[in-house]
Protein backbone atom coordinates (compact mmCIF):
# COMPACT_ATOMS: atom_id res chain seq x y z
CA UNK A 1 0.00 0.00 0.00
CA UNK A 2 0.53 3.42 -0.60
CA UNK A 3 0.15 6.97 1.06
CA UNK A 4 -1.60 9.53 -1.03
CA UNK A 5 -3.94 12.30 -0.10
CA UNK A 6 -7.10 14.16 -1.98
CA UNK A 7 -6.12 16.60 -4.17
CA UNK A 8 -9.75 17.88 -5.08
CA UNK A 9 -12.23 19.42 -2.66
CA UNK A 10 -14.57 17.09 -2.31
CA UNK A 11 -14.33 13.17 -3.53
CA UNK A 12 -16.99 10.87 -3.11
CA UNK A 13 -16.19 7.38 -2.11
CA UNK A 14 -18.04 4.52 -4.01
CA UNK A 15 -18.81 0.79 -3.53
CA UNK A 16 -16.81 -0.18 -6.80
CA UNK A 17 -15.74 1.35 -9.80
CA UNK A 18 -18.71 0.24 -11.43
CA UNK A 19 -21.46 2.33 -9.19
CA UNK A 20 -21.60 5.87 -10.55
CA UNK A 21 -23.99 6.57 -12.84
CA UNK A 22 -24.32 8.78 -15.91
CA UNK A 23 -25.93 11.58 -13.56
CA UNK A 24 -23.01 10.73 -11.16
CA UNK A 25 -20.45 12.54 -13.86
CA UNK A 26 -19.68 15.67 -11.87
CA UNK A 27 -18.96 13.91 -8.92
CA UNK A 28 -16.36 11.60 -10.95
CA UNK A 29 -15.09 14.31 -12.86
CA UNK A 30 -11.15 15.09 -12.72
CA UNK A 31 -11.97 18.02 -10.97
CA UNK A 32 -15.51 17.03 -9.32
CA UNK A 33 -18.58 19.46 -8.89
CA UNK A 34 -19.99 18.37 -6.31
CA UNK A 35 -22.11 21.40 -5.55
CA UNK A 36 -23.27 20.82 -9.35
CA UNK A 37 -23.94 17.28 -9.01
CA UNK A 38 -25.90 17.42 -5.51
CA UNK A 39 -28.42 20.35 -7.01
CA UNK A 40 -28.56 18.17 -10.19
CA UNK A 41 -30.34 15.08 -8.07
CA UNK A 42 -34.18 15.09 -7.18
CA UNK A 43 -34.85 12.68 -4.20
CA UNK A 44 -35.34 9.25 -6.40
CA UNK A 45 -31.99 10.34 -7.44
CA UNK A 46 -30.75 10.93 -4.32
CA UNK A 47 -32.06 7.57 -3.28
CA UNK A 48 -30.31 5.34 -6.20
CA UNK A 49 -27.28 6.53 -4.05
CA UNK A 50 -27.60 3.92 -1.44
CA UNK A 51 -25.75 0.76 -2.27
CA UNK A 52 -23.40 3.06 -4.42
CA UNK A 53 -22.02 5.87 -2.15
CA UNK A 54 -20.31 5.25 1.06
CA UNK A 55 -18.76 8.38 2.45
CA UNK A 56 -16.92 11.23 1.22
CA UNK A 57 -13.24 12.20 1.59
CA UNK A 58 -11.83 16.26 1.99
CA UNK A 59 -9.17 18.04 0.51
CA UNK A 60 -5.75 16.92 1.62
CA UNK A 61 -7.27 14.11 3.93
CA UNK A 62 -5.15 11.31 3.72
CA UNK A 63 -5.51 7.60 2.29
CA UNK A 64 -3.97 4.31 1.93
CA UNK A 65 -3.97 2.78 -1.62
CA UNK A 66 -4.70 -0.60 -1.89
CA UNK A 67 -5.14 -1.27 -5.29
CA UNK A 68 -5.85 0.47 -8.97
CA UNK A 69 -7.62 -0.68 -11.37
CA UNK A 70 -8.72 1.24 -14.65
CA UNK A 71 -8.52 5.16 -13.95
CA UNK A 72 -9.67 4.10 -9.98
CA UNK A 73 -8.06 3.39 -6.77
CA UNK A 74 -8.87 1.50 -4.04
CA UNK A 75 -8.57 3.32 -0.60
CA UNK A 76 -8.76 2.73 3.03
CA UNK A 77 -9.16 6.75 5.08
CA UNK A 78 -7.42 6.80 8.09
CA UNK A 79 -9.70 9.52 9.73
CA UNK A 80 -12.92 7.88 9.20
CA UNK A 81 -12.65 5.00 11.45
CA UNK A 82 -14.53 1.90 10.41
CA UNK A 83 -15.58 -1.77 11.97
CA UNK A 84 -14.70 -2.62 8.33
CA UNK A 85 -11.04 -2.40 8.63
CA UNK A 86 -8.92 -1.37 11.29
CA UNK A 87 -7.31 0.79 8.56
CA UNK A 88 -9.73 3.40 8.41
CA UNK A 89 -12.63 3.39 5.75
CA UNK A 90 -13.01 1.30 2.77
CA UNK A 91 -13.84 2.12 -0.63
CA UNK A 92 -13.16 3.40 -4.52
CA UNK A 93 -12.39 7.12 -5.70
CA UNK A 94 -10.79 7.98 -9.23
CA UNK A 95 -7.22 7.82 -8.88
CA UNK A 96 -7.50 11.24 -10.77
CA UNK A 97 -8.63 12.69 -7.57
CA UNK A 98 -5.61 11.66 -5.22
CA UNK A 99 -1.75 13.32 -4.97
CA UNK A 100 0.66 13.37 -3.23
CA UNK A 101 0.73 14.20 1.07
CA UNK A 102 0.82 18.00 1.97
CA UNK A 103 4.51 18.48 2.95
CA UNK A 104 4.95 18.56 7.02
CA UNK A 105 3.80 21.45 8.70
CA UNK A 106 2.72 22.07 12.49
CA UNK A 107 -0.97 23.55 14.00
CA UNK A 108 -3.61 21.35 12.39
CA UNK A 109 -6.21 24.00 11.21
CA UNK A 110 -10.06 22.66 10.01
CA UNK A 111 -12.83 24.73 8.17
CA UNK A 112 -15.27 25.87 10.53
CA UNK A 113 -17.70 27.59 7.90
CA UNK A 114 -19.73 25.57 5.35
CA UNK A 115 -17.40 26.81 2.23
CA UNK A 116 -14.16 29.42 2.51
CA UNK A 117 -11.26 30.00 -0.41
CA UNK A 118 -7.99 28.60 -0.47
CA UNK A 119 -6.06 31.72 -2.07
CA UNK A 120 -2.79 31.84 -3.72
CA UNK A 121 -1.52 34.39 -1.10
CA UNK A 122 -3.47 36.57 1.24
CA UNK A 123 -6.33 38.39 0.04
CA UNK A 124 -5.88 37.18 -3.67
CA UNK A 125 -7.40 35.10 -6.19
CA UNK A 126 -9.39 32.00 -5.26
CA UNK A 127 -7.50 28.49 -6.21
CA UNK A 128 -10.24 26.49 -4.83
CA UNK A 129 -13.32 26.08 -2.67
CA UNK A 130 -13.38 24.34 0.71
CA UNK A 131 -16.13 22.49 2.31
CA UNK A 132 -16.51 22.68 6.20
CA UNK A 133 -14.51 19.77 7.93
CA UNK A 134 -11.40 20.01 5.74
CA UNK A 135 -8.40 20.00 7.82
CA UNK A 136 -4.48 21.34 6.82
CA UNK A 137 -1.88 21.71 8.07
CA UNK A 138 -0.48 25.46 9.04
CA UNK A 139 2.66 27.05 8.90
CA UNK A 140 2.84 31.07 8.97
CA UNK A 141 0.43 33.35 9.92
CA UNK A 142 0.44 36.98 8.09
CA UNK A 143 -2.02 39.81 8.64
CA UNK A 144 -5.19 37.95 9.11
CA UNK A 145 -4.44 34.75 6.82
CA UNK A 146 -2.68 31.17 7.36
CA UNK A 147 -0.81 29.47 5.00
CA UNK A 148 -1.50 26.13 4.78
CA UNK A 149 0.03 22.59 3.19
CA UNK A 150 -1.45 21.19 0.23
CA UNK A 151 -0.78 18.56 -1.46
CA UNK A 152 1.41 17.86 -4.13
CA UNK A 153 3.59 20.30 -2.54
CA UNK A 154 2.04 23.16 -2.72
CA UNK A 155 0.83 25.49 -0.52
CA UNK A 156 -2.06 28.19 -0.05
CA UNK A 157 -3.95 30.71 1.99
CA UNK A 158 -6.93 30.91 4.36
CA UNK A 159 -8.41 33.80 6.45
CA UNK A 160 -8.42 33.35 9.59
CA UNK A 161 -12.02 34.13 10.49
CA UNK A 162 -12.33 30.49 8.65
CA UNK A 163 -10.38 28.66 10.68
CA UNK A 164 -10.46 26.84 14.09
CA UNK A 165 -7.83 25.14 15.68
CA UNK A 166 -8.68 21.27 15.94
CA UNK A 167 -6.12 21.75 19.69
CA UNK A 168 -8.17 24.31 21.05
CA UNK A 169 -11.01 23.37 23.86
CA UNK A 170 -14.88 22.77 22.69
CA UNK A 171 -18.27 22.18 24.49
CA UNK A 172 -21.41 21.12 23.60
CA UNK A 173 -22.16 24.65 22.38
CA UNK A 174 -20.20 25.29 20.24
CA UNK A 175 -20.94 21.32 18.65
CA UNK A 176 -24.84 22.51 18.46
CA UNK A 177 -23.69 25.69 16.65
CA UNK A 178 -21.32 24.13 14.25
CA UNK A 179 -23.79 21.73 12.91
CA UNK A 180 -26.67 24.30 13.31
CA UNK A 181 -24.81 26.29 10.04
CA UNK A 182 -25.91 23.35 7.95
CA UNK A 183 -29.96 23.70 9.17
CA UNK A 184 -31.83 23.15 5.89
CA UNK A 185 -28.98 21.63 3.58
CA UNK A 186 -31.01 18.43 2.00
CA UNK A 187 -29.26 15.10 2.97
CA UNK A 188 -27.32 13.59 1.01
CA UNK A 189 -26.35 9.40 1.14
CA UNK A 190 -22.38 9.34 2.30
CA UNK A 191 -22.38 12.98 2.54
CA UNK A 192 -19.27 14.63 4.74
CA UNK A 193 -19.06 17.99 3.44
CA UNK A 194 -20.98 21.08 3.04
CA UNK A 195 -23.17 20.54 -0.59
CA UNK A 196 -24.36 17.31 1.43
CA UNK A 197 -24.42 15.42 5.08
CA UNK A 198 -25.82 12.36 6.28
CA UNK A 199 -26.63 11.84 9.69
CA UNK A 200 -23.17 10.02 11.22
CA UNK A 201 -21.58 12.48 8.43
CA UNK A 202 -22.96 15.50 10.38
CA UNK A 203 -21.56 14.06 13.78
CA UNK A 204 -18.03 12.68 11.92
CA UNK A 205 -17.54 15.89 10.51
CA UNK A 206 -18.46 17.98 13.20
CA UNK A 207 -16.09 15.83 15.46
CA UNK A 208 -13.21 16.41 12.80
CA UNK A 209 -13.39 20.16 13.48
CA UNK A 210 -12.98 19.84 17.14
CA UNK A 211 -10.28 17.84 16.72
CA UNK A 212 -12.08 14.81 17.67
CA UNK A 213 -11.37 11.12 16.03
CA UNK A 214 -14.79 9.98 15.36
CA UNK A 215 -15.87 6.84 13.89
CA UNK A 216 -17.88 6.82 10.03
CA UNK A 217 -21.19 4.89 10.54
CA UNK A 218 -23.57 5.60 12.99
CA UNK A 219 -23.40 1.96 14.51
CA UNK A 220 -19.48 2.59 14.80
CA UNK A 221 -19.91 5.50 16.97
CA UNK A 222 -22.51 4.36 18.79
CA UNK A 223 -20.37 1.39 19.74
CA UNK A 224 -17.12 3.66 20.31
CA UNK A 225 -18.50 6.88 21.82
CA UNK A 226 -18.99 6.06 25.86
CA UNK A 227 -22.70 5.47 26.39
CA UNK A 228 -24.95 6.68 29.18
CA UNK A 229 -28.87 6.84 30.32
CA UNK A 230 -30.84 8.55 27.96
CA UNK A 231 -32.42 10.30 30.78
CA UNK A 232 -28.91 12.08 31.57
CA UNK A 233 -28.56 13.12 28.07
CA UNK A 234 -28.23 17.04 27.76
CA UNK A 235 -27.45 19.27 24.77
CA UNK A 236 -24.35 18.39 22.95
CA UNK A 237 -25.01 14.53 23.44
CA UNK A 238 -26.15 11.88 21.03
CA UNK A 239 -28.84 10.04 20.45
CA UNK A 240 -28.84 6.54 18.76
CA UNK A 241 -31.73 4.74 17.24
CA UNK A 242 -32.38 1.18 16.20
CA UNK A 243 -34.99 -1.90 15.84
CA UNK A 244 -35.10 -4.32 17.87
CA UNK A 245 -32.56 -7.02 16.83
CA UNK A 246 -31.02 -4.14 14.26
CA UNK A 247 -27.62 -2.34 14.19
CA UNK A 248 -28.54 0.97 15.00
CA UNK A 249 -29.51 3.22 11.91
CA UNK A 250 -29.49 6.95 12.93
CA UNK A 251 -27.82 9.15 15.35
CA UNK A 252 -28.22 12.80 15.85
CA UNK A 253 -26.97 15.58 18.47
CA UNK A 254 -29.32 16.36 21.33
CA UNK A 255 -30.48 20.15 21.53
CA UNK A 256 -32.70 22.00 23.38
CA UNK A 257 -35.49 21.59 20.44
CA UNK A 258 -34.82 17.96 20.57
CA UNK A 259 -32.58 16.36 18.55
CA UNK A 260 -30.17 17.92 15.87
CA UNK A 261 -29.79 15.71 12.66
CA UNK A 262 -29.62 14.88 8.99
CA UNK A 263 -32.98 13.48 8.56
CA UNK A 264 -33.11 10.67 5.60
CA UNK A 265 -33.51 11.02 2.01
CA UNK A 266 -35.63 13.63 0.66
CA UNK A 267 -35.01 15.69 3.89
CA UNK A 268 -33.35 18.60 5.08
CA UNK A 269 -31.20 19.24 8.11
CA UNK A 270 -33.32 19.98 10.75
CA UNK A 271 -33.46 20.77 14.57
CA UNK A 272 -36.96 19.20 15.71
CA UNK A 273 -38.58 17.99 19.08
CA UNK A 274 -38.60 14.31 18.69
CA UNK A 275 -41.39 12.36 16.88
CA UNK A 276 -43.33 9.38 18.25
CA UNK A 277 -41.47 7.03 15.75
CA UNK A 278 -38.21 8.71 16.86
CA UNK A 279 -39.64 7.72 20.72
CA UNK A 280 -39.89 4.16 19.72
CA UNK A 281 -36.53 3.68 18.05
CA UNK A 282 -34.51 5.06 20.98
CA UNK A 283 -31.88 2.63 22.04
CA UNK A 284 -28.84 4.87 23.41
CA UNK A 285 -27.14 8.19 24.35
CA UNK A 286 -23.83 8.95 24.14
CA UNK A 287 -21.56 11.33 25.46
CA UNK A 288 -17.97 12.78 23.89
Amino acid sequence: MKLAAAKVPTSTVWTSPDAPRDIDAPATAAQPDVAAWAKSMDTETRLGLHGRTLTQLLFAEPVLVRSERDGWSEVLAPWQPSSQDELGYPGWVPSSHLGELPQSASDPVAIAVPTASLLAEPGGREVLELSFGTVLASDEHADGYTRVATPDGGSGWLADAVLRSVSEPSDADERLRLGEQFLGLEYLWGGTSAYGLDCSGLIHTVSRVLGLRTPRDAHDQADTLPNIPIDDARPGDLYFFARPGKQVHHVGFVSPAGMLHASETGKRLENEPLTDDRRATLLTAARF
